[in-house]
């Protein structure tokens, strides 16, 4: 049935209804979408989402026990520490690869954090998408039988909780600037806050305020969005810093960025999770280097990982303790198009309340690729590629 809907979906296609999808998606927001839209979803089999929901509960199984939880606090860097911490990250994202093994498409995880993604433009995405493109009617982009309007009450119950809009901030730097700026966008639109840089907040002892026009509105309650590695790389200079004792809930604690994190790949086991070690733990390297992937334990959006790993730039490398040495995967072609197969990794968003004892799966995000790695730098002039989201039968 799949290759059915994908063969109907790519006969279908034309360049003048991408074009129109692709300018409508553009003039939702005050702001455009600043990264590649793909020219299509992806299309989950029966057999592979139920190998997904496999891999996504051995996962989250393994984090949600007491002792993970409680030995998580060591990833947090020492001059870091937010007060405040909460017992579990309210959004947690899950990156797995998918992968080929014989006839069976296995999903395998790459990356996975305890920060918020695009919680907000997913929606609209997914709305876009039915509204230029023929979608089955019962395939949907939601999990746990969400749909639209139960996601979006979801969704304000988490991130406002019992305060009114104006009181709840979404905090980044310079958002206006960010490349997920559409997000934000989409999260005021959603739940009805401003999105305000973190050299804007007014700090008055323990309380934090935002000015609209000259008014002074009280902040009770931050969906932060700001990471330390920006903030230090940007060595950006604010009346309010993240490390204040201030009387604010935090709508995702900023300790939990590196909790959740790269920092959690080496502890975690089973056939979902590709071999990966601490690098100032190795006391060799493993024998074919070729097969690994570095990555710097904290960074964002890809930055600083290498993927051809050498014996002379590991023996380089001096703060060793802030690195993984991941086992690569190797990319399965899941999605046929017009000049070639396209390599996927899927995103699955959860949400996880504050009195629930685990996290809820809630909707994904797809990124789709041709080259040697995901992103830009890796698809230069290449077409069906980008991001999207997924799709499967209810």
């Amino acid at each position: 049935m799949i290759e059915e809907i994908r063969n109907k979906f790519n006969s279908e296609f034309n360049e003048i209804n991408y074009k129109n999808f692709l300018d409508y998606l553009n003039s939702v927001f005050k702001y455009p979408t600043d990264f590649r839209v793909c020219e299509t979803p992806l299309f989950l089999s029966d057999e592979f989402k139920s190998e997904l929901f496999k891999a996504c509960d051995d996962i989250t199984n393994q984090l949600c026990k007491p002792e993970f939880l409680k030995n998580s606090v060591n990833a947090i860097p020492k001059d870091l520490v937010v007060p405040n911490d909460s017992s579990h990250p309210i959004f947690l994202s899950l990156d797995f690869a998918i992968t080929k093994d014989g006839d069976n498409y296995i999903p395998k995880l790459i990356e996975l954090q305890g920060f918020p993604t695009l919680y907000g433009y997913q929606l609209y995405l997914d709305k876009a998408i039915r509204k230029y493109f023929h979608i089955p009617e019962n395939f949907t982009a939601f999990f746990n039988n969400y749909n639209e309007q139960t996601y979006i009450e979801k969704l304000k119950k988490i991130i406002l909780g019992n305060e009114n809009p104006e009181n709840v901030i979404l905090l980044e730097i310079e958002p206006q600037n960010q490349k997920t700026r559409v997000d934000f966008a989409a999260m005021e639109e959603l739940c009805g806050i401003k999105s305000v840089c973190i050299t804007d907040v007014i700090r008055r002892g323990k309380n934090l305020f935002y000015k609209d026009g000259s008014i002074e509105i009280p902040v009770r309650r931050i969906y932060n969005r700001v990471i330390f590695d920006e903030l230090i790389r940007k060595n950006i200079q604010s009346e309010f810093s993240l490390l204040d004792e201030v009387d604010v809930h935090w709508v995702g604690h900023p300790n939990w960025f590196f909790r959740i994190s790269k920092f959690t790949l080496p502890q975690l086991s089973g056939k979902y999770v590709p071999e990966c070690y601490f690098l100032n733990q190795l006391e060799k390297y493993p024998e074919s280097l070729s097969d690994f992937v570095l990555k710097p334990l904290f960074s964002f959006a890809g930055l600083g990982v290498d993927v051809d790993v050498t014996k002379e730039k590991l023996d380089s490398i001096s703060d060793r303790d802030n690195y993984i040495l991941q086992k690569k995967v190797e990319y399965a072609p899941v999605i046929k198009t017009p000049d070639d197969y396209s390599k996927v990794e899927i995103r699955m968003m959860y949400l996880w309340e504050e009195n629930s004892s685990k996290p809820e799966l809630v909707l994904n995000l797809i990124r789709t690729s041709k080259g040697k790695m995901m992103g830009v730098d890796f698809n230069k002039n290449k077409t069906w590629v980008g991001s999207s989201v997924a799709y499967h039968k209810e």
